[in-house]
Parts: structure tokens; sequence; C-alpha cells
């Protein structure tokens, strides 16, 4: 959410960013919360007028009965300015939910730097890092490698739980939890406290960390509850944080964590073919951090690089895509993300983003930082180290042997156990 005094002193400036993000359907939206602010600002000075005059009443009878007059007339003048007051108000926080509601809508201001662009089409190439590797025979999907291997089950969880969802078994189980591990144990070393949060989350911090057009889409909400399946632990780890001024020598907050992730998938993005690269259910390790506005960018780089050196060791060609102004959410100031190679597509697939909200979340959650001087909003950012199933189809894909096996990367084998997934005889 952006500030409105934004809109109050430079409506220019959000229009021109809402037509780089190729939404002008929400232009209007600009002109109805500055009509609907100057509505809210009349009535607040009213408040003011009637709290000053309630003041001075006050005055007017302290003085009536020094000097031993009627008061009778003053009370009665003064019976009748809370009514007043609270009628105006109730009118005015009325108007305060309205502008609230709209300003969700309107994005967030692009970073400078941000590439424009309608759609992921246009996302921007930055670098390729490794080469992939040249297969002298047909190279398998995940799915094909998976089921001949006797590890990864579609038929069963389609009949227990639906499309969408998978049984992992054997090797890739733990395969699966190495990665887990392995990310874990790369973030701590990074200095990044580990956290396990919990898996479901209330609705005022759902609104807070995402647009309300990704809580239609993806988020599972319980029946009768006030409560979200959270679709990424980055949302209870800014949550955490909601109507807290922290302390400007307390900072950076820099957190990781593990957790399943829950996500309906709704859309052109949904569950619409077997494998395990778009499920319902997935496990990631995340990782967050809280900052003063001034360092943000500089932890953005930091954050991206982290992905990049996770993927390198697990021996996955990869490439780091800059996000185009029409394919960013809208919290999302600027987010890059990165890409593995699919010998099997001959194509690389989003594995992870990053990405800096600036103050959106941190304004949404009442989130501030305190110098010693002065309250300002903080700024959040947030980053995939690893969602597991993705990592597993990039090395299930990229490590495959002709005789249908997978070699496990060096960096997972103290973690594993064994160096490959031999085939079936």
């Amino acid at each position: 959410m952006i500030d409105i005094k934004l809109i109050r002193e430079n409506s220019k400036l959000v229009k021109e960013n809402i037509k780089k993000k190729f939404q002008t359907d929400k232009l209007v939206l600009v002109d109805t919360v500055k009509k609907l602010d100057d509505e809210w600002r009349k009535l607040k000075y009213q408040i003011d007028k009637l709290r000053a005059s309630r003041n001075k009443v006050s005055e007017q009878i302290n003085k009536a009965k020094k000097a031993k007059e009627n008061i009778k007339p003053i009370i009665e003048k003064a019976k009748q300015i809370p009514d007043k007051i609270k009628k105006i108000e109730e009118k005015a926080s009325k108007l305060q939910e309205q502008i609230k509601e709209i300003m969700y809508k309107i994005p967030n201001i692009i970073h400078k730097s941000v590439p424009s662009g309608k759609n992921d089409t246009q996302n921007k190439e930055i670098k390729k890092i490794g080469k992939p590797n040249k297969f002298s025979f047909k190279v398998k999907s995940h799915v094909e490698l998976g089921e001949n291997l006797g590890i990864l089950d579609f038929d069963t969880s389609a009949k227990t739980s639906g499309n969408g969802f998978y049984y992992m078994k054997g090797e890739l189980a733990i395969l699966n939890m190495a990665l887990i591990n392995f990310a874990r144990d790369f973030m701590i070393k990074q200095n990044f406290e580990y956290v396990e949060p919990p898996l479901l989350i209330r609705e005022e911090i759902l609104n807070g960390v995402y647009s309300n057009t990704e809580i239609e889409q993806m988020a599972y909400k319980v029946d009768g509850e006030d409560l979200y399946l959270i679709a990424t632990s980055e949302h209870p780890l800014i949550g955490q944080f909601i109507d807290t001024t922290l302390q400007k020598n307390k900072l950076p907050i820099t957190q990781t964590a593990y957790s399943m992730c829950f996500r309906k998938e709704i859309g052109s993005h949904g569950i619409d073919e077997k494998g395990i690269y778009r499920t319902h259910q997935f496990n990631k390790q995340e990782m967050i951090v809280i900052c003063e506005p001034e360092d943000s960018y500089e932890w953005y780089d930091k954050m991206l690089n982290y992905s990049i050196e996770l993927f390198k060791a697990l021996e996955i060609p990869i490439r780091i895509l800059e996000c185009c102004s029409g394919d960013l959410g809208d919290l999302k100031a600027k987010s890059a993300d990165l890409e593995a190679w699919s010998p099997r597509q001959q194509k690389y697939f989003e594995i992870t983003s990053v990405t800096n909200m600036e103050e959106a979340q941190a304004r949404r959650l009442n989130i501030k930082i305190n110098n010693g001087k002065e309250n300002y909003f903080a700024h959040t950012l947030n980053n995939t180290a690893i969602a597991t199933s993705r990592a597993l189809v990039a090395i299930l894909e990229n490590h495959q042997q002709e005789d249908g096996s997978i070699k496990i990367p060096k960096a997972l084998w103290k973690y594993t156990g064994f160096k490959e997934i031999k085939a079936k005889k």
C-alpha cells in the first residue's frame, strides 16, 4: 500500500506508475481516493473544530460558575457537541474504510530500474550461469523418471486427494528432506535466524502480506474460522511483527523458515498436468529481511546471490530474469526470478523469486522503525531459498543417466547418505 500523501501531493506520479504496470482500469481509483480523502479531511476539520468548541464551552462554564452566572444555556450547548462529534466520526470512519479498501488495490510504486513490459514474456534476462548438459540419449521427464523408479506416485494421490498432489517415496522423499536441511544450514551460515512458523494465519495478516487478487487465487480458508493455510512461510514471518515498532539498533531482522505451503493455484497457472512442478501442497525454505529503507536494495542483491549460490551447489544450470513492470504483483517494487534449465523442455523454468516490497507490506501491517527521533515504516524483502519440488524437477532432469538412474549433487551427499538413486532392475 502506498502513502496517501502521494495521491494528495503527486497523483500524476501514481497514475504514471499504474500506466507503467499496464493497469489503466485502475486509474479511476486514484481520483476516487482523492475525492474521498478530501471529504474525510473536511469531516476531520469539523471534528477538530467541534472539539475546540467543546473545550471553549468548558472554559465558559467554569467562568460562569465562578461569576455565579446562569450556566444552564451553556450546559445545554455543551451536551449537543459530543453527539455531533460522534455522528461526524462515524461518517469519517466509514470513509476511511472505503479509502483503505481502494488503496489496497492501487499498486506499489515500482523501482526506477524495473524494465517496462506487459507480462512475463517481456521479462529481461540478466545472466546465465552454468552450461546445460548435452545428453547422448533421449531425455525423460521428471514424471517418467519418478514413476519408473517407483519414487513418485500420482495415481494413488489422485484417488486420495485429487489432482495437484503426489506421494513421494523412498530415496526421493529422503532427497526432498536433504534439500530442506541443506538450504536451512546454508541460510544459518548467512546468519539468518531459523524459525518454525505457524501453518495457519488470520485474515488480518493475509491482507497485510498479499494482494486481494492473490488471496482469491491462492489462499485456502478454513471453514467457520478466521484462519487460512499459508502459501509461503514469508507470511507468518513478516506477520509476526504486525503493529510493532522496531528499534534501529536491532536491525536488520533476518530470518529463514522451512514450512509446508498450500495454494489453490486458480486460473492460467492452475493444476493442469501431472507432475510436481506446480502443486497444491509443497515444501519450501524461505528467507525474509526487515531493514532500514536505505539498506533494502543491498539486501535485495544479497538475497538473490544466496539463491544463485544454492543452485550452483546443486550443479543446476540457471539464469536470472528481471521481472518487468507488468509482471510485478501489486505489492512489489522490484523482483527477479531464478530459473533452472529443463533439458526435456529445452527451456528455463522458474525456481525462486526475490522481491523487495519496500514499505508496502510494512504500511499494511504497521511495522515501523524508531531511530530515537522519529518513527517510519520499515522495508521488507522475501526470497525463496528452495522450493523443493521445483528443485527436484531440476535435479531429476539434469542429473539423469541413460539407464534412468539419478546422480545426487555432491553438496547433498552428507544429507542423503547415498550418491545416486539407482535404476530398478
